[in-house]
């Protein structure tokens, strides 16, 4: 990780000076780096977990990770990123989208190195990346399913990303075709198990814990799953905060009101014990893999993501 951190930087780096500061923003700011670990992790699996393939790869996915923050701070007019001002609120949006641009194509450059069905497999990844960002924005048609929209949303603005870095992991790292199947179903769940517990803390957590603004998701009227489950809730108690939730809420008085209602809500341990559930089924895709520490790890890694706290 100590490798892919310094490299990280090294390609987050542009003829201007300003440019080079904008991109290394959000770097800077840290985070969990839960998508270059995994390619790292999955690697582990193969017989050449050290090749220099692996560690592009790990910088692929995170660039491409942090490059589609610069949007999401933009979309969300978020003001805090990692604990740190969002790029749009330290500069302007403006400068984050086109910063969040410049880390793509850098992430690009970076999949060219790594042949062209790498190419495919990042041009698949980024298409299901805007496609469920994008299918955010929209509601659910007539006699869909909130839920499962909510669901597929989650796993193309998130689960696909981390899918392709157990994929890259597997692949790049050398292990069989069997093992990277079984590891990118892994990551497709784990990714969205990922959504999910950012979501239950956008309500959990305060910001000092988590370092973003708590409520962002019921500022900008986003159904996440705890919202969904509280909205399926027939008990009459509910009648309140079923009419906070029911568009987006630009008091803050009532954020902090709907805020405290969905903390006391059991569609909290509902929306966990989900996530929970989803965890247990992708540590069951292991099975592939035999005995050892790397199977535990990874083992592990499903667990901390079902149960983040931060």
């Amino acid at each position: 990780m100590a490798e892919v951190e310094e490299a990280l930087f090294g390609h987050a780096v542009s003829r201007a000076p300003y440019v080079t500061q904008a991109a290394q923003h959000l770097l800077s700011a840290g985070g969990k780096r839960f998508r270059p670990l995994l390619v790292l992790l999955a690697a582990e699996t193969g017989t050449r977990p050290d090749s220099s393939d692996v560690v592009t790869a790990a910088c692929v996915v995170e660039i491409t990770h942090v490059g589609s923050l610069y949007h999401d701070d933009v979309m969300d007019e978020a003001d805090l990123r990692r604990g740190a001002d969002s790029a749009n609120a330290r500069w302007d949006n403006l400068v984050a989208i086109l910063t969040g641009d410049f880390l793509f194509a850098k992430s690009s450059e970076l999949t060219a190195l790594l042949g062209a069905d790498a190419v495919r497999i990042q041009a698949e990844t980024f298409t299901r990346l805007v496609e469920g960002q994008i299918l955010e924005t929209v509601k659910p048609g007539p006699g869909e399913d909130p839920l499962q929209h909510y669901l597929d949303v989650v796993a193309g603005k998130t689960g696909s990303l981390i899918a392709t870095s157990a994929r890259y992991g597997a692949r790049f790292g050398g292990a069989t075709p069997e093992v990277e199947e079984a590891l990118t179903a892994y990551g497709e769940i784990v990714g969205t198990a990922f959504q999910l517990s950012d979501d239950i803390l956008d309500i959990a957590s305060e910001s000092e814990e988590s370092g973003k603004t708590p409520g962002t998701d019921l500022r900008e009227g986003v159904p996440t799953l705890p919202v969904l489950m509280a909205l399926a809730s027939g008990d009459p108690a509910d009648a309140r905060l079923h009419e906070l939730l029911g568009a987006p809420i630009t008091d803050e008085d009532e954020v902090a009101e709907a805020l405290g209602l969905l903390r006391a809500h059991p569609a909290m341990a509902q929306a966990r014990a989900y996530v929970v559930g989803q965890a247990a089924e992708a540590k069951a895709l292991l099975d592939v893999l035999a005995p050892g520490p790397v199977r535990e790890a990874l083992d592990a890694f499903a667990d901390v993501v079902a149960n983040r706290s931060s």
